[in-house]
């Protein structure tokens, strides 16, 4: 039996027993298992891995454990470079787009609000959910640690939070998204693009009110569902201004 000592650092200990929190841990092996399997049985998922150091050089998932390696774990650094020396990810992905488990349609609804691509279904199920990330190089958003395990997810997050609005943050936060925040632009319902449309061309698919106290409308290119700033609009803009702080962005 081998023995190599792991210790994590940050919030990956979220996902560590009590015990083992900003703790040196022993892991006993066989053979030479790849380190990914090694720090994915002590319960980190490696989407939240940015760096492993071991015995003082950089190395990726792919590297196999040997008797008396020491293991230092941290996660994503959010405001430090450190690509010359990360050896986990290709690259990283050329647009931010999500899809979120089955569970989180409240944040979906959220993040598509800010102006963010976020797929969603109560129809998806893991295997689904998977192949959408791989297939459309999307990150995945899920509170189920196992998800983010697939060999097939190169990106995601564990959110740490139950409350929508706290998660819509986190993402925020994780993904430093704060200066590509545009809301009002994308449809609630399906994630399609929202564009302008003339008020003549929709008179007759509101209500007579609507088409006389409003003059804005905009419309849905996926499921042509019309938007207006009706008595909703400001319940939408303190969800907003909850996440991110008061804004008062028209659609566009």
């Amino acid at each position: 039996m081998s023995t190599a000592v792991f210790r994590f650092y940050g919030e990956l200990n979220d996902f560590l027993p009590p015990k083992h929190r900003q703790s040196d841990i022993e892991y006993n092996f066989q053979n030479t298992p790849a380190i990914k399997d090694a720090i994915e049985a002590l319960g980190v998922p490696h989407t939240e891995v940015d760096l492993i150091v071991v015995n003082g050089q950089s190395v990726g998932f792919s590297y196999r454990l040997r008797d008396g390696d020491r293991v230092a774990v941290y996660p994503v650094f959010e405001s430090l470079d450190i690509s010359p020396i990360v050896q986990l990810r290709e690259k990283p992905l050329r647009n931010i787009a999500f899809v979120a488990d089955v569970h989180l349609g409240k944040l979906a609804r959220l993040l598509r609000l800010l102006g963010f691509d976020t797929l969603h279904s109560n129809e998806y199920d893991d295997h689904e959910l998977v192949a959408i990330a791989a297939s459309e190089g999307r990150i995945v958003l899920t509170r189920d640690r196992d998800l983010l395990k697939h060999n097939a997810v190169t990106h995601g997050y564990w959110l740490r939070s139950t409350d929508p609005v706290e998660q819509a943050r986190e993402v925020v936060r994780r993904f430093n998204l704060e200066t590509l925040i545009d809301p009002f632009r994308r449809c609630l319902v399906c994630n399609g693009l929202l564009e302008p449309v003339e008020k003549r061309e929709v008179l007759t698919q509101v209500p007579p009110r609507v088409a006389v106290e409003h003059d804005e409308f905009f419309r849905c290119i996926s499921c042509q569902k019309l938007y207006w700033r009706g008595t909703h609009y400001p319940k939408l803009k303190k969800h907003i201004a909850a996440i991110v702080g008061d804004m008062d962005k028209k659609p566009s």
